[in-house]
């Protein structure tokens, strides 16, 4: 049952309802209790809360005990991004391997059942899809989050998406807006820039939006970019012209406007979460996403008085922190009549789809002059997988396992794996170094290399350029964006690295599709 603490102002329950705070533990923490008490209304998961389906079903039911109607909200993309399944890697491939199916259908398939599995653990609000263009395959921290580089594929899914995931009752939060994907630098440590006119943005960043608002998403998550042609001054976290201006007024867009995290470095380093914070509500966002970082009461409270602050000193309307905290419940009214049960996804079981869409993902050729992929014979003895590890960003985090030594150790038992990895010291001559200590630790078997983002890491192409002189057979397996030229005696794009992309590649090595 909902309570509200006596005395608490409105002004004061206002400024608490309008934040996403996140907590860390398996069990919710006295002080978030309290404040759900007092009128806080969203509670953000990460991997670190989540153990179990069963321990998160009854961690969303203690926070429904104290609020019925609380919005639950996780990052949970499927792909490289998973909460869910933090510590064993998901059982759904991420938005660029559905990008590389191109089908519809399938996209919006497994968006339910990936809706209906949070919906079934209490959960109701996901930050997802990321409706970013990838366009600059530079791009350290969306890639593979993303559906692709074109355009009218990233619309068609990004819209199929939200269908699917909302169909099970569980809202989309379509993001980054006004759009990523055009971006070398990662928000959490920098403040990115897009330098494109505004013509190239409505066409191209925009047109993905366009879609989920048409397709009816229930929030919108804002990007902590700067774009010149759309607002020189402020990122777009904190702009009136791009959350109200466009989104709103042009867009024609009405429901809840969320931010990206507020302790990234784009807007902690530049404005601090209790400037950028007033700011974003002053702008339009109606939610502020916080707690990836800092997850505590004392940031809640921070927040909570300088919202109230802002107010009182005459710098953010009261009516503009009203407005957002009524999206916030509207949004928890939505939640409670969509229903949180979804119908399995149609033609494929639901437990069974995202490994069919991590096999249809899946794209296997040869280099040139070495054939037919068709006639590769699978490995029948147990190889050595060398896994060439880039640093993983911040969305993904590096307590997510992925490759594909795992699932070939099921399919062909005695498979050996090492990681090796850039060190210190020149990108070439670290990639050789990589290259020679993993033909050293292979020794007389078939080696697997697999790489991710083999274009963004020079010391990476270094290293299979030692591999591939030495041992020609090699077979190489990309789970980023496969940008660079295929090579290798079988180069297996899987356009992902989520545990059942892994598994797709697996069975094509052993010869075991379907087992």
């Amino acid at each position: 049952m909902t309570t509200l603490a006596s005395g608490t102002d409105t002004l004061t329950r206002d400024a608490l309802t309008v934040l996403q705070p996140g907590f860390t533990g398996t069990t919710a923490p006295d002080w978030l209790l309290r404040r759900l008490g007092e009128g806080l209304a969203s509670v953000g998961l990460f991997g670190r809360n989540i153990a179990s389906p069963g321990q998160l079903a009854a961690l969303t039911a203690q926070l429904r005990a104290e609020r019925d109607d609380v919005l639950v909200a996780i990052d949970e993309e499927g792909g490289d991004v998973t909460r869910l399944e933090v510590r064993n890697g998901s059982s759904f491939p991420g938005n660029h391997a559905l990008g590389a199916v191109d089908d519809v259908e399938l996209t919006q398939q497994v968006a339910h059942e990936l809706g209906r599995r949070l919906a079934a653990c209490g959960v109701n609000l996901n930050w997802a899809p990321s409706a970013d263009v990838n366009s600059d395959p530079r791009n350290p921290v969306i890639g593979v989050r993303s559906f692709g580089a074109d355009t009218g594929l990233a619309a068609r899914h990004t819209a199929a998406y939200v269908t699917g995931l909302q169909s099970a009752g569980v809202a989309a939060c379509t993001k980054h807006f006004p759009g990523h994907g055009d971006t070398a630098v990662d928000s959490h440590h920098a403040l990115p820039r897009i330098d494109v006119s505004a013509d190239v943005l409505a066409e191209r960043e925009l047109a993905p939006f366009r879609a989920a608002v048409a397709a009816g998403t229930r929030a919108v998550m804002s990007a902590h970019i700067l774009v010149p042609a759309l607002d020189p001054d402020r990122p777009a976290t904190l702009s009136h012209r791009i959350l109200t201006g466009l989104l709103r007024d042009e867009l024609g867009y009405d429901g809840l406007i969320v931010t990206d995290g507020m302790e990234m470095h784009a807007i902690a380093g530049t404005y601090g979460i209790e400037r950028g914070s007033v700011l974003a509500i002053a702008a339009g966002a109606d939610a502020i996403c916080v707690g990836g970082g800092l997850a505590d009461d004392a940031t809640v409270l921070r927040l909570r008085d300088a919202l109230v602050s802002a107010v009182r000193a005459g710098e953010l309307p009261e009516e503009r922190l009203a407005e957002a905290a009524d999206r916030v419940r509207a949004l928890a009214r939505w939640t409670g009549t969509a229903g949180m049960a979804g119908r399995p996804a149609e033609g494929t079981h639901g437990t069974e789809i995202g490994l069919h869409a991590a096999r249809r993902a899946l794209t296997v050729t040869a280099a040139p002059g070495l054939g037919d992929p068709a006639t590769f014979k699978p490995l029948t003895e147990p190889p050595y997988v060398a896994a060439l590890t880039p640093v993983a960003n911040i969305a993904v985090g590096d307590e997510t396992p992925w490759g594909i030594a795992a699932e070939l150790i099921h399919l062909l038992p005695g498979t050996v794996t090492g990681s090796f990895s850039a060190g210190d010291g020149p990108e070439s001559e670290a990639g050789e170094n990589a290259g020679r200590a993993a033909l050293q630790a292979a020794g007389p078997r078939r080696i697997v290399a697999v790489v991710r983002d083999e274009h963004r890491h020079p010391w990476m192409a270094s290293a299979l350029d030692a591999l591939l002189a030495a041992r020609p057979d090699t077979v190489v397996v990309e789970m980023g964006v496969p940008q660079a030229a295929p090579r290798g005696a079988l180069h297996i794009a899987t356009h992902g690295a989520a545990r059942v992309c892994g598994r797709a590649a697996a069975e094509v090595i052993a010869g075991a599709m379907g087992r």
